[in-house]
């Protein structure tokens, strides 16, 4: 879908890698091992982000590091649009609303870290019907075309997590309000 409207794959991975997971940092050299492409693509690339005001740069070290301007105006429709890519809307709809007595829902694994995959990590937290939940997930993967892996915690387990076992930490996707 999103292929269609922008053709460069350098350039769909990189609003992945920052926009999805606005608190993901980068350098160049990093992504290069990370995308498997040659530096000019991608720092062609960047610095056209970074041009627009879509990208902000810092320096550590000898390294340029790369974050999502989350102040620029289309900062949040980006952001909407590559869930929508992914079928995450589809997955708040369809599952995580449906499940009732859910406290929050994170996204964990690839996505986390900005990397297009088939397989959708989530961490649900609440007190949840499995055998319901099961039957949503199925549905959902149909919609999005992807595969959809979760742990549950029950909302007293919440503080056992161990988060910080995550590179990088996990993404709240959802929480009940």
């Amino acid at each position: 879908m999103i292929e269609a409207l922008i053709s460069s794959k350098t350039r769909i991975k990189l609003l992945l890698k920052f926009f999805l997971n606005s608190n993901m940092t980068a350098y160049l050299r990093g992504l290069e091992g990370e995308f498997g492409e040659s530096t000019n693509a991608i720092r062609v690339e960047l610095n056209r982000f970074e041009k627009a005001g879509m990208l902000s740069s810092f320096m550590k070290g000898n390294r340029k590091y790369f974050k999502a301007n989350q102040k620029h105006p289309l900062f949040e429709e980006i952001h909407k649009i590559l869930l929508k890519y992914i079928g995450l809307d589809s997955i708040i709809e369809n599952v995580i609303q449906k499940l009732g007595d859910i406290d929050k829902v994170y996204l964990v694994g690839e996505f986390s870290k900005g990397l297009d995959s088939k397989i959708i990590d989530l961490i649900f937290i609440g007190n949840i019907d499995k055998v319901y939940l099961l039957k949503l997930i199925e549905r959902a993967e149909d919609m999005v075309d992807r595969k959809i892996r979760y742990l549950i915690y029950d909302g007293s387990e919440e503080d056992k997590i161990d988060f910080k076992g995550y590179n990088p930490e996990p993404l709240l996707l959802w929480r009940k309000d």
